[in-house]
């Protein structure tokens, strides 16, 4: 599968410029353009939540902000507005920094964690072709880039000199680390199953075969562990111990404000929607259309597939699992710290070892026969 930096580069070629400048060229315009979807992400999921949240508590949610001049209503864009009167506050509002806190780091820890979503989104792709980067080594490289963000946090909770906040960082940096292992152990049974590493071969085997949910009992398994480990890594509820209000305030973001606390939101969103696609991909399809799943729909109906219409199949799919992990906010409440690893150590893990190991009896039946 060509990569947009490989477009990029040979759309360019013919101009006489040093091989180094059009390298940099093509993966700074793709990096800028990636944040300025981050940050068009965090808007609409934003409004999207409030949404969610107000049908879950049988509210209307925001209504009175329209735009253009118009009034707000009851519809669910009635409160559109709201979206860029949120981002004016932020953006304006005073930055605050603590007088005994680490400076330097404080400044640096949010962009550390927002840099390590922006990296992972360097290695998902869109639809057959569109993606920055096809690493022959895709599926390790975004399990790597995911886990970079911990470092911010910790950094983050360090520099505030804040104990809340350090509380908060140690926390989900056990978490994040904790959930890694059922996540990786659940990708492993992927690549084990398709051969490959790479996300484009990936999705190719679903095409040739059948999503990867449906594949046998073990998969729906590795599905159901892979996306409520995501949820836990995302510290989305009921697993957002780090920033639990009643004990520890807003947990490693306690001391921050403003523009800082707006990368951490960005960045929490972000998250969100990247793990939502690697199980989009991973599990049911990528860029596939749901009407080729077990061929039972006519020939005819196979027209609604392609590049254009991938990227909507796609998008359709980590959309509705980030609806998903809203709906569990307003349904679960939140688990205790022992409830958290317990579930990681003594359940997951387990399981997701046992579910590997007949996976691979599976395969080795499924080939002999």
């Amino acid at each position: 599968m060509t990569s947009i930096v490989d477009s990029l580069l040979n759309a360019v070629s013919f101009i006489n410029i040093d091989i180094n400048l059009l390298l940099i060229f093509a993966i700074v315009v793709p990096g800028l353009v990636l944040f300025i979807l981050m940050a068009l992400n965090v808007m609409l999921s934003v409004y999207f939540e409030r949404k969610v949240a107000a049908f879950m508590q049988d509210r209307l949610g925001p209504m009175e902000v329209g735009i253009f001049g118009f009034k707000g209503g009851k519809k669910f864009w009635g409160g559109i507005g709201q979206i860029f009167a949120d981002t004016v506050k932020l953006l304006t509002k005073e930055d605050i920094m603590p007088a005994n806190a680490d400076k330097v780091l404080m400044l640096v820890s949010p962009f550390i964690i927002v840099a390590g979503a922006l990296l992972t989104f360097i290695g998902i792709p869109f639809s057959d072709g569109l993606i920055v980067s096809d690493f022959n080594i895709g599926i390790l490289y975004v399990i790597a880039m995911s886990s970079v963000g911990v470092i911010g946090v910790i950094l983050a909770g360090w520099s505030s000199n804040n104990k809340w906040s350090l509380y908060g960082a140690m926390r989900s940096a056990a978490q994040i680390i904790s959930y890694e292992i059922p996540i990786g152990l659940n990708l492993l049974l992927v690549v084990i199953v398709c051969g490959s590493l790479q996300v484009s071969d990936i999705v190719q085997w679903q095409a040739d075969n059948r999503w990867f949910i449906f594949h046998s009992p073990f998969t729906f398994v590795a599905f159901f562990i892979f996306f409520i480990s995501v949820v836990a890594e995302t510290n989305r509820t009921p697993f957002d111990i780090p920033e639990a209000e009643s004990e520890l305030v807003a947990g490693w973001m306690t001391e921050f404000s403003g523009f800082k606390w707006s990368i951490f939101f960005m960045s929490e969103y972000a998250n969100m929607l990247i793990v939502s696609l690697v199980a989009s991909f991973v599990f049911l399809g990528g860029w596939l259309s749901p009407f080729t799943i077990f061929n039972i729909f006519p020939d005819s109906w196979l027209i609604l597939d392609g590049f254009y219409i991938g990227i909507f199949w796609l998008l359709i799919k980590a959309i509705f699992l980030v609806f998903v992990m809203m709906w569990f906010r307003w349904t679960f409440p939140r688990l205790r710290v022992d409830q958290l690893m317990y579930i990681c150590w003594k359940v997951f893990i387990p399981f997701s070892l046992a579910n590997l190991f007949f996976v691979t009896i599976w395969e080795l039946i499924a080939g002999a026969i």
